[in-house]
């Protein structure tokens, strides 16, 4: 029998490594914790690599504005995306359940996609939509809908839309009873309407919560309300046509106050009879 020499490796103590750092946990931020669930966090938006395109995105990347009222207060249409997310850190996005997942006898669970089919010579050709709202929940919030043939270009497309047609709301107290008045409502009662679907948004009193669908509700929590009334007519089971009443019930919050600065711009005093 022949003995084997130990190889000069085994001879060789084994070192001990070093137990790893624990890593911090991240601290959530007060913006952060008022989201509902399910909002996804938006990744850091790397201005360095944005190369803008229009005069809009030039000019924030420059450093020229800083603000987005700047944009939205002048009526100016904002094309890049990216210009919403240097503008708005605090941006952040949900998908909003619009379809529904096959089941028996029309019992499907709810779905943020809404499938549909089109029969050609090739076959079935399917085809997704998904409807996004993106806000900061401090009085931001825009709504878009996208459409592809995968699910995860068309959430691209609905988030991207978002961020295109976000908007500022104005808030204000729900109640002349409070005692410390807050933003967590609206000031006047406002009217949206799409298609034959008509949603009134009324101010509550603080505590009393978002009474609307639940779809809605989420599109009012991007936006930073906590306290409201509702009211709808038409036909309500059609889901789009319903969030996008309840935008365009927001979208009337700041329309008043467009007037007012034209008024005075214009010198028209209140009871004149221009």
């Amino acid at each position: 029998m022949t003995e084997t020499k130990p190889t000069e490796k085994a001879k060789e103590a084994p070192t001990e490594k070093a137990p790893a750092a624990p890593v911090a946990a991240p601290v959530a931020n007060k913006a952060e914790s008022n989201m509902p669930r399910g909002v996804s966090r938006e990744r850091s938006f790397d201005v360095e690599n944005w190369r803008p395109v229009t005069k809009i995105g030039k000019l924030v990347k420059a450093g020229k504005i800083t603000d987005i009222d700047e944009i939205l207060d002048q009526g100016l249409t904002i094309l890049e995306a990216e210009i919403a997310e240097a503008l708005l850190p605090t941006l952040r996005s949900d998908l909003l359940s619009i379809g529904q997942s096959k089941g028996k006898f029309g019992g499907g669970k709810k779905s943020i996609w809404r499938q549909t089919q089109k029969k050609t010579r090739e076959g079935n050709k399917p085809s997704f939509s998904a409807f996004s709202v993106v806000g900061n929940g401090d009085g931001y919030v825009g709504i878009g809908m996208g459409k592809a043939r995968e699910t995860v270009p068309a959430r691209e497309k609905a988030t991207r839309q978002a961020k295109l047609n976000i908007i500022k709301i104005r808030r204000g107290s729900g109640s002349w009873e409070s005692a410390e008045p807050k933003s967590n409502s609206i000031p006047f009662a406002v009217e949206g309407k799409c298609g034959s679907v008509k949603m009134k948004l009324m101010p509550a009193p603080q505590g009393k919560g978002l009474v609307i669908e639940k779809e809605c509700k989420r599109i009012l929590a991007m936006a930073g309300i906590q306290d409201i009334y509702s009211k709808t007519s038409g036909h309500v089971g059609t889901k789009i046509n319903l969030l996008r009443a309840c935008f365009d019930a927001l979208k009337q919050l700041s329309k008043v106050k467009i007037q007012n600065q034209h008024k005075k711009q214009l010198g028209i005093v209140e009871g004149s009879k221009l």
